[in-house]
C-alpha cells in the first residue's frame, strides 16, 4: 500500500512538472511571436515617420526604466544573473523570492516588447531564460520529493534558452556551462582543447570525413580550421571589451559612473536612449532590435557593412543593456559577431563568406559570455554546418581566452552578485 501511494506520488509530481514544461515552452514561443511582431511595428512606425521614432527613442528607455525601478527591479537587464543568483543562494524574504516568479516574468516580456516598439537593440533570449524559470519554479512549488530548488530553477533557465533559440542540446550545455558552473573553467577548457586537437588531427588525415561516408566536399574547411583562432581571438577581444563595459557600469563593483547611474536612473536610462537614436540614426537604422534580418543577411552572403556594422550594433546593444530596463545580449552579440566575421570574409582571405561569419558569431559571443560550448553548440544547431563544429569549437575556446584576459569572471556571474542577498543592497539592479 505505501508503495503504491509513493508511485503515485511520483506520477504525479512527474505528470505536474511534465505540464509546466510544456507552458514554459509555450510562453517562450508566445514571447518570441510577440517580439517579432513588436518589432515588426516598430519597422512600420519608423517608415512612417523616422524622425519622429528616433526623439521617442529615449523618451522609451527612460519610461521602461522608470517602470522597471518601479514595479519590477528584478526583471532589469538580460535576467540570466538573477537565475545564477535565485539558484545558487537561499531565498531570504521580498529579496530573493522576486528574482524568478510570475509576475517578474510578466513584467520582463511587456517591458521588452515595449522596448523593442522603441527600437531598442536588445534580445529575447536571456529574457526567456528568465521568464522559463519563473514559470517552471513558481508553478512547481510544494512538490514533496523529487527535484530540488536548485534544479528546478536551473532547467527552467536551460529549458529557456533551447526554446528561445530552438537549440536542445545548447540548453542542457548552458545549464551546466553557466547556470550551473558544473565545470571548472580550467576542466572545460581542457575537454575543448582535447576534443579540437583530436578533431583537427583526424581532419588532417581523412579529411572532411563523416562516419557513414557522407562528406560535405568544401574546399574551404582547411582556411576555417587555420583562421579559427584569429577569428576566435578577435571575437573574444571585442566581446571582452562589451563585457567589461557592462560590468563597470552594471556590477555590484562601485565607481564614479555606476554611482550616478544608481543616482539618477531614469536620466542615465533617457540618455542612453540619446545614444541608442544617434547610432540608429548613423547607421541608417541598421540596429534597431535584435538584429535577426541583418544576421541572416550576412550568413547569406549578401552586402553588408562587416565591421562598420558590428562597430555600430555593439554601441546600440550596449546602450540598451546598460539602461536598466529588460533586454537581452545573445540575438545582439550574434548579429555584430556576424558584421565581425564578414569583415575577416571580404579582406581577400581565403574563407567561405558563411563560414567566416558563423565563426564570428560563435567567437563574438563567447567572448561576451565566455560560455565557449554554449557558443559552439548554439551555432552548430542554428546553423546546421556540422563540417564547422571543430573550428567552431576551436574558435570559441580561444575567444573565451581572449575575453578572460580583460574580465576574470563570465558576465553573467559577475553581475549576480548584485542580486544576491544582502539586505543593504535590496535596491540594486544588474543586466
Amino acid at each position: 500500500m505505501l508503495r503504491a501511494r509513493l508511485y503515485a506520488r511520483r506520477v504525479k509530481r512527474l505528470a505536474i512538472v511534465t505540464a509546466v514544461s510544456i507552458l514554459a515552452g509555450a510562453a517562450a514561443a508566445a514571447f518570441a511571436w510577440m517580439s517579432n511582431v513588436a518589432m515588426a511595428a516598430h519597422e512600420r512606425l519608423y517608415a512612417w515617420n523616422g524622425p519622429l521614432m528616433l526623439i521617442l527613442m529615449p523618451v522609451g528607455f527612460g519610461l521602461a526604466a522608470w517602470l522597471t525601478l518601479r514595479f519590477a527591479p528584478e526583471s532589469s537587464g538580460s535576467g540570466i544573473p538573477q537565475v545564477i543568483a535565485a539558484a545558487e543562494q537561499r531565498w531570504k524574504g521580498r529579496w530573493g523570492g522576486q528574482r524568478v516568479t510570475l509576475k517578474t516574468a510578466i513584467w520582463k516580456v511587456v517591458l521588452a516588447l515595449g522596448l523593442y516598439i522603441f527600437g531598442a537593440s536588445i534580445g529575447r533570449e536571456g529574457p526567456t531564460v528568465q521568464v522559463a524559470a519563473g514559470i517552471v519554479r513558481s508553478l512547481t512549488r510544494g512538490l514533496k520529493g523529487g527535484p530540488g530548488r536548485r534544479a528546478l530553477i536551473l532547467a527552467g533557465g536551460a529549458a529557456g534558452v533551447a526554446a528561445a533559440f530552438n537549440t536542445p542540446i545548447a540548453g542542457v550545455v548552458f545549464a551546466v556551462e553557466e547556470l550551473a558552473k558544473g565545470f571548472e573553467k580550467q576542466t572545460h577548457a581542457t575537454v575543448i582543447m582535447v576534443v579540437v586537437i583530436a578533431g583537427f588531427t583526424s581532419y588532417a588525415l581523412q579529411g572532411d570525413y563523416a562516419y557513414f561516408g557522407v562528406s560535405t566536399g568544401k574546399d574551404t574547411l582547411l582556411a576555417a580550421w587555420l583562421l579559427s583562432p584569429v577569428i576566435g581571438l578577435s571575437g573574444g577581444i571585442f566581446g571582452g571589451v562589451f563585457a567589461k563595459a557592462i560590468a563597470y557600469l552594471m556590477g555590484p563593483e562601485s565607481n564614479p559612473f555606476s554611482r550616478w547611474r544608481r543616482a539618477h536612473p531614469v536620466l542615465f536610462a533617457t540618455l542612453c536612449g540619446v545614444v541608442a537614436a544617434a547610432v540608429a540614426l548613423g547607421s541608417g537604422g541598421l540596429t534597431f532590435g535584435a538584429g535577426y534580418d541583418e544576421a541572416k543577411s550576412l550568413l547569406r552572403d549578401h552586402p553588408g557593412r562587416g565591421m562598420t556594422f558590428a562597430l555600430w550594433k555593439f554601441v546600440a546593444n550596449l546602450a540598451a543593456a546598460v539602461c536598466g530596463a529588460p533586454g537581452g545580449l545573445f540575438s545582439p552579440s550574434l548579429a555584430a559577431g556576424a558584421g565581425l566575421g564578414a569583415a575577416f570574409a571580404r579582406i581577400g582571405l581565403p574563407i567561405a563568406g558563411r563560414d567566416a561569419v558563423v565563426l564570428g558569431m560563435a567567437s563574438y559571443l563567447s567572448g561576451v559570455v565566455q560560455a565557449p560550448l554554449t557558443s559552439a553548440v548554439i551555432l552548430m544547431e542554428m546553423t546546421r554546418e556540422p563540417g564547422l563544429v571543430g573550428p567552431l569549437m576551436l574558435a570559441s575556446l580561444v575567444a573565451r581566452w581572449g575575453s578572460s584576459l580583460l574580465m576574470d569572471e563570465p558576465l553573467y556571474h559577475a553581475l549576480s552578485h548584485a542580486w544576491r542577498y544582502e539586505p543593504q543592497h535590496e535596491h540594486a539592479t544588474g543586466t
